[in-house]
């Protein structure tokens, strides 16, 4: 099987990644987790945003994940799946058609609103895709996109938290720089 998670930032996809292990965990099965390598956080973890940690292998890219999945190994964890070559979709799709389970995380949409590197066909190939979404930082509404505070790049891939992106409404979005904000608590950032 193949679950995909996507969404804003401060959806907490990361949060669904560890939900997920600690359910594999309790079934017994053999877990391994990844993370794209990107220098983020703690180097050996995924990281949620209000702070929990699970253990988690980084790769910085698809040829080494591949290499470092155990033969033995039956759920696959990957966060920061948009970050990943078109090889990573191929990849997910034979090891779930293998029988394990694949269960992998990424933004949908970068800055711009445009969509983000292999989501589209991971989300398309996969058994389930979870959209999930971010509580709007400017007026407390369901978010569509991680806007980028103060940017000087157009490159799709600008790594950041909270220093750097903020989850926002399709309605603040378009506003631009906010003046003021709702007060969100920090698990829903």
């Amino acid at each position: 099987m193949l679950k995909v998670y996507w969404g804003s930032m401060f959806a907490q996809k990361s949060m669904a990644l560890f939900r997920e292990v600690l359910r594999a965990r309790a079934a017994r099965k053999k877990v391994q987790c990844f993370k794209y390598d990107d220098g983020r956080y703690a180097k050996r973890e995924i990281v949620t945003h209000d702070g929990l940690a699970l253990e988690a292998q980084p790769v910085p890219d698809t040829d080494t994940l591949v290499a470092a999945v155990d033969p033995d190994t039956e759920v696959i964890i990957i966060d920061e799946a948009q970050f990943f070559d078109e090889r990573l979709v191929q990849v997910a799709n034979e090891w779930a058609d293998a029988g394990r389970t694949v269960i992998a995380a990424g933004l949908d949409m970068d800055r711009y609103g445009r969509p983000f590197g292999i989501m589209p066909a991971l989300a398309a190939t996969a058994e389930e895709a979870i959209k999930l979404r971010a509580i709007c930082v400017c007026c407390g509404d369901e978010a569509w996109i991680s806007y980028g505070r103060a940017t000087t790049t157009t490159e799709q891939k600008e790594i950041g938290g909270a220093d750097k992106y903020e989850a926002r409404c399709r309605r603040c979005a378009r506003k631009g720089p906010r003046a003021t904000a709702v007060e969100v608590p920090r698990f829903m950032r």
